[in-house]
């Protein structure tokens, strides 16, 4: 996990580092992102490489509506 040079926890950091688009977010949504802690980060880093790892089988779909 990424500390700050204060040893406080990075939520953005984390979340970057993982890939999460966090610098197109505007201002009020990063605030809630920095906001999050360790726990919820993982967890978010966790659905995120979930996602990834399907990713070719979904994106291939096409939504079809009537």
């Amino acid at each position: 996990m990424n500390r700050t040079g204060s040893g406080a926890f990075d939520a953005l950091a984390d979340l970057r580092a993982a890939g999460h688009p966090i610098d197109l977010l505007d201002e009020r949504q990063r605030d809630v992102f920095a906001s999050l802690n360790e726990t919820e980060v993982i967890l978010l880093n966790s659905i995120k490489r979930r996602l990834d790892d399907v990713a070719p089988e979904v994106e291939g779909q096409e939504l079809k509506l009537v």
